[in-house]
């Protein structure tokens, strides 16, 4: 049950009413349950909060403490194994959300009350134009014709600094980098000016340059249009800059809240101080000069043809997203790759290990050329070289249960010699991925995006692969279980000499984890070398920059 007598969290904030502004949401007793394989998950428990009128506040905590759900719980947004229990209550101006039809609830949606949610892969429509998403939310509230719909679309791809907006509208999102996709959802979500924006882990997705620009960009509209911001985050950076008022919740209950600063300067739970406490600590081992090669990339380059222009008079262009980069990695050793979205570096990192199309250029894989070899020929290999993707929830099979997950490689693979041996194998790879082994029966949509991600690594563990790709493997993670993840990984690498090409924008953990890193901007190398060297004392302005908006996000 939720801490009912917890003197750091009581039923109402302790501002209320101490400034001028209008209550826009009150959140009383929120309680939800959830039907799963073997009984009942109490998701939410009795949690409350308070917003008013143009200020921000923030829902903290670690992954599946109950951040998403309390948010959906406002936006009636909760899968039908959810029960929203008697005694909640969401006042939004005098009005319960909770009592609402869903006629009401649909039109209050996007009008009132907008989302961006953590993973923009799985909310837009593969089949559709970004153009043509955008322009069905201004028509659903809005009478426009389909010029004007098509104009406003493109200045609020402008206002998110999606660069060339005319030519977005007409991609899909697969042709989008993660920060380009995450960027149109916030441009969906406030498309029609709605009084209050919950904003679910918002930035996950995006470099650190734009983070800060993303969240000025929430800022400045909250300020413009008077606008009510709940910000879900595991970043107290980010948390600490942009919200006025804090929740921190655990287990699905608020342990403590409190006006922003005066929770910084004193936090009095002892779960707001260990999360407080939380950040990627120590330096990767270092490793020997000999160290065989494990993965070689000579002069690759790849290019995209893209369109503009209309229908009857398209114009094509070639875009180069790897521009002749070469990469030495070694057995043993952890290669960061970092850099702006958009810049190459997952497409260079899927190029080395043939999952996209080079268009000249070699790679070797422990010494024998791959880059000859077609789907057949790289077969054997896939065993050898795993990839833990951005977007867990898009490389996850929503079909598939969690033990059929990890347990289809071994099985594809041949690896196991019954299925006694395989369940084990399994078991022991969610154990390592910091993922309890009774989750066998339940499908990816029932966990949180951090617990998701550690789903997919344990996938990519199981296989004992010599070489692993992590594509942002933290990015969806709370500080403490990115500290845990990287403490994995480190014992992985120690235990078995894995090598990994780290992708990430995040240079804390980038800085705990890698040995050396590479920069990159525009599909070139610009700048390179061991990692404390590059982050202490960056050559190039433009890795300065990046090193600047990842250690002080005000900058």
């Amino acid at each position: 049950m939720p801490e009912r007598n917890n003197p750091f969290a009581p039923t109402e904030r302790h501002d209320l009413g101490n400034h001028g502004r209008e209550l826009i949401l009150d959140a009383r007793n929120v309680a939800v349950d959830f039907k799963v394989e073997g009984g009942i998950v109490n998701a939410v428990r009795d949690v409350s909060f308070q917003l008013h009128k143009g200020e921000t506040i923030a829902l903290v905590g670690e992954s599946g403490s109950g951040k998403s759900v309390t948010a959906r719980t406002v936006m009636r947004l909760l899968s039908r194994r959810a029960t929203i229990k008697p005694g909640t209550s969401i006042k939004l101006q005098d009005k319960n959300i909770v009592s609402m039809s869903d006629r009401e609830m649909r039109k209050l949606r996007g009008s009132k009350v907008s989302m961006i949610f953590q993973e923009p892969m799985s909310s837009l429509n593969p089949v559709y134009t970004i153009g043509q998403q955008i322009c069905e939310i201004l028509h659903l509230h809005n009478r426009m014709s389909r010029k004007d719909a098509m104009e406003r679309a493109r200045q609020l791809l402008e206002e998110v600094q999606i660069p060339e907006p005319g030519a977005r509208l007409k991609q899909y999102p697969h042709q989008l980098s993660g920060g380009q996709r995450q960027r149109v959802m916030i441009a969906m979500a406030l498309a029609n000016r709605p009084d209050i924006l919950i904003a679910d882990e918002p930035t996950t997705a995006l470099d650190v340059t734009v983070q800060a620009q993303i969240l000025h960009l929430i800022k400045d509209l909250k300020d413009r249009y008077g606008m009510a911001v709940i910000l879900i985050t595991h970043d107290l950076t980010i948390v600490r800059q942009f919200s006025e008022y804090v929740y921190v919740m655990q287990n699905g209950a608020v342990q403590e809240h409190n006006e922003t600063e005066a929770l910084f300067e004193n936090p009095r739970h002892a779960y707001t101080q260990r999360l407080m406490a939380s950040e990627p600590k120590g330096r990767a081992k270092p490793i020997s000069d000999d160290s065989p090669i494990m993965v070689e990339g000579r002069q690759v380059k790849v290019s995209f043809t893209l369109k503009r222009g209309g229908f009857f008079k398209p114009d094509y262009f070639k875009l180069t997203a790897v521009n002749n980069l070469d990469l030495q990695l070694k057995r043993h050793e952890t290669l960061g790759l970092v850099g702006e979205s958009g810049s190459g570096k997952t497409t260079f990192g899927q190029a080395l290990i043939r999952l996209t199309e080079t268009q000249d250029g070699e790679v070797f894989f422990n010494g024998e050329p791959i880059h000859g070899l077609d789907r057949q020929g790289m077969r054997p290999l896939r065993s050898r070289m795993q990839v833990v993707f951005q977007d867990p929830f898009a490389s996850l099979n929503p079909r598939m249960s969690i033990r059929q997950i990890i347990e289809e490689g071994l099985i594809v693979n041949g690896i196991g010699a019954n299925g006694r041996e395989r369940v084990d194998r399994v078991r022991q790879a969610l154990l390592d991925a910091g993922m309890p082994d009774n989750i066998f029966n339940r499908f990816p949509h029932e966990f949180s995006g951090g617990q998701r991600q550690r789903i997919a690594i344990a996938r990519a563990v199981a296989l004992e692969p010599e070489f692993i790709l992590l594509d942002e493997p933290t990015s969806a993670l709370d500080l403490s279980v990115q500290a845990q993840i990287i403490d994995l990984l480190r014992k992985l690498q120690d235990e078995k000499g894995l090598s990994y090409l780290f992708i990430s924008h995040d240079l804390k953990v980038v800085r705990a984890l890698c040995h050396r890193v590479m920069v990159m901007q525009f599909g070139n190398i610009v700048e390179q070398g061991p990692v404390e060297e590059v982050l202490s004392n960056p050559k190039t302005d433009y890795t300065a920059r990046l090193v600047r908006a990842a250690f002080d996000i005000a900058a």
